[in-house]
């Protein structure tokens, strides 16, 4: 029998498209990829199966004409593991959107900060040397006289996102006197 170049071709496919789709900040779209990334490798693990053969029952067929059920028990548990980090990922969606009304992961200033701080190796830094904007969060004067207080952060985010329901629970304000 001679081998077929196309499932070698879907696997690739499959798993292309699914590390194009796990890049992407829509979380409807990660799990797309991770769905895609599951079925590859199931195609990945029956390919290694060999040839179709006949049950692998002792005293139904010769031993030479069995098919290899190591490939289709681990294809059964992918299918589970798939299933469950599925569900989970559906959850943390719902919850997403939920909270935000949105499922797209926003930019994190932080890490545009990081990505723009020029190219060196960590350990040829000085902390004490660094502008205060570019030492590390844990660094003592790191925010030295910038650092909002809990009232002017409430304030913040109450201006930033008015309007937008956090939750289905109405929460009471965290400090007294604030209604």
């Amino acid at each position: 029998m001679t081998p077929t170049v196309v499932l070698p071709v879907v696997i690739g496919g499959l798993y292309a498209a699914g590390v194009y789709l796990l890049l992407d900040r829509s979380l409807t779209r990660v799990l797309l990829g991770f769905l895609l990334l599951g079925n590859a490798t199931n195609l990945l693990l029956l390919s290694t199966g060999g040839v179709a053969g006949l049950a692998p029952i002792v005293g139904i067929s010769a031993p030479e004409q069995m098919s290899d059920p190591l490939p289709q028990a681990l294809i059964l548990t992918a299918i589970v593991i798939t299933f469950g980090v599925s569900a989970f990922m559906l959850a943390v969606i719902y919850r997403s959107w939920r909270l935000v009304r949105q499922e797209v992961v926003g930019v994190d200033e932080e890490d545009r900060r990081v990505a723009a701080q020029r190219r060196t190796d960590a350990d040829d830094l000085d902390p004490d040397q660094l502008a205060p904007e570019d030492r590390p969060a844990g660094h003592a004067d790191s925010a030295a006289g910038r650092a909002p207080t809990d009232l002017q952060v409430e304030r913040l985010l109450a201006d930033r996102f008015s309007g937008i329901a956090s939750d289905d629970v109405e929460l009471p304000p965290t400090h007294p006197g604030q209604q």
